[in-house]
């Protein structure tokens, strides 16, 4: 991609973040007639918008903690195979989450999450159609549903409640089993007895190809880049100004904090506290897996998503906690693999299959932080999707842009960051 020059320069909105969640506001504000400058350490779209699972989960209402995890939680992020792992030595570091976690977990709660997100949602699919015409992706998006699979009864009915959210917020579900789940993905174990199906849920051919595609056309549109690393954000009496690391400054009139995991460290010295942390998760991608999918397919009870895309079968999935500095862990990769290879017996690991690892930006109550910052006058944040990024990118760009144009938003009130109480 195209940088401009290092020396310091102005502009009327500067976006940290050049991930599809920064992508999708900077192609929003710019088509509001604003000037816009992308600012990312890294190349555009080269972090989890590279590695995601490619799923457009419209219908994902249910938050992460539910009623009756704090039951579970302890022994669960203790096993180091399990589907959400915790090193104890970053327990004290995560303790604070790990609270706020807990305590979103009231029924009650997990009611509201789920309505609030379902409203944000509600739009997703015709915001994702519309950028993805103008980003000229549209053949990318892949509507053939999503298959999650279950091995028993008992299973199913642990989710009880999380499907119960789904449908009552919009999901159409078609109830699988035996011979029908081998009729819709032929390679699919038969020891996963049920299935059901999410006609409304969808996935991208290619998130990669598609978050380039945006970095493509927004650039076309005029939007700046700029590879930097943004050292601090400093208020100015008509904005913002910018140090990078190269020590030039840029200027700016608003800003949107979009750098997922990164943002909290731009925002703590302004005494701005946003509850965030990396969920790290990752991704065995596979070029020749001698297996057929035609959908997104998750082996609910290992919460693994597997999906074909243009490059190959992408396996993605697992939570892993420990920050942002600590190395990738192969042998979460390597429990991906023998998981998918469980589900799909045929499947072929042995073809040049390629591991990652990337920083999924979580909120302890699974909603991000939009909207404006309290007491920072031209401030914006745009980040903490967790694991629903690329499903919420396109409507999270929509809405911030009205909202940084000057216009009522009320679709944003739920993911204030006011809620956290500061």
């Amino acid at each position: 991609m195209h940088s401009t020059p290092s020396s310091s320069v102005s502009t009327d909105v500067a976006v940290i973040g050049a991930g599809i969640v920064g992508l999708a506001v900077a192609h929003h504000v710019r088509k509001l007639g604003r000037s816009v400058t992308l600012i990312d350490r890294a190349e555009p779209a080269s972090q989890c918008s590279m590695g995601n699972a490619g799923a457009l989960s419209y219908h994902s209402v249910a938050p992460l903690a539910m009623p009756g995890v704090l039951k579970n939680a302890m022994s669960m992020l203790r096993d180091e195979d399990g589907p959400l792992y915790l090193p104890p030595s970053y327990l004290p570091h995560a303790a604070g989450w790990l609270w706020r976690f807990v305590r979103s977990a009231g029924e009650s709660r997990v009611r509201e999450i789920a309505s609030s997100l379902s409203a944000f949602f509600d739009s997703a699919e015709a915001d994702h159609r519309e950028l993805a015409e103008e980003a000229g992706y549209a053949a990318g998006l892949r509507t053939t549903g999503q298959l999650h699979l279950y091995r028993s009864d008992a299973q199913l009915a642990k989710d009880a409640l999380g499907w119960a959210l789904k449908t009552e917020h919009g999901a159409k579900l078609t109830r699988l089993s035996g011979g029908a789940i081998q009729d819709m993905e032929p390679d699919v174990s038969r020891d996963y007895t049920l299935g059901l199906f999410v006609e409304n849920d969808h996935s991208v051919l290619n998130p990669h190809g598609y978050a380039l595609a945006i970095a493509r056309a927004v650039m076309q549109a005029g939007v700046s880049f700029r590879r930097a690393q943004v050292k601090a954000l400093r208020p100015e009496a008509q904005g913002w100004a910018l140090t990078l690391a190269d020590d030039s400054t840029l200027f700016a009139r608003d800003v949107i904090v979009a750098a997922g995991a990164w943002s909290t460290q731009l925002l703590a010295p302004l005494g701005v506290r946003v509850p965030l942390e990396s969920q790290r998760g990752y991704h065995v991608h596979v070029p020749e897996s001698g297996t057929r999918l035609s959908r997104t397919v998750v082996l609910t009870d290992r919460k693994v998503f597997i999906t074909p895309m243009d490059t190959g079968l992408r396996i993605a999935g697992t939570v892993e906690f420990g920050g942002l500095v600590r190395q990738a862990n192969p042998r979460r990769a390597a429990l991906l693999a023998r998981h998918a290879k469980e589900g799909l017996p045929a499947l072929d690991l042995l073809g040049g299959s390629s591991t990652w690892m990337g920083h999924r930006p979580c909120m302890p109550d699974s909603m991000p932080v939009l909207g404006a910052v309290p007491r920072h006058a031209g401030l914006w944040l745009a980040c903490g999707h967790g694991h629903l990024g690329l499903t919420g990118s396109a409507t999270t760009g929509r809405l911030l842009a009205k909202a940084i144009h000057g216009e009522a938003v009320p679709e944003l009130d739920p993911f204030s960051m006011s809620r956290f109480g500061g």
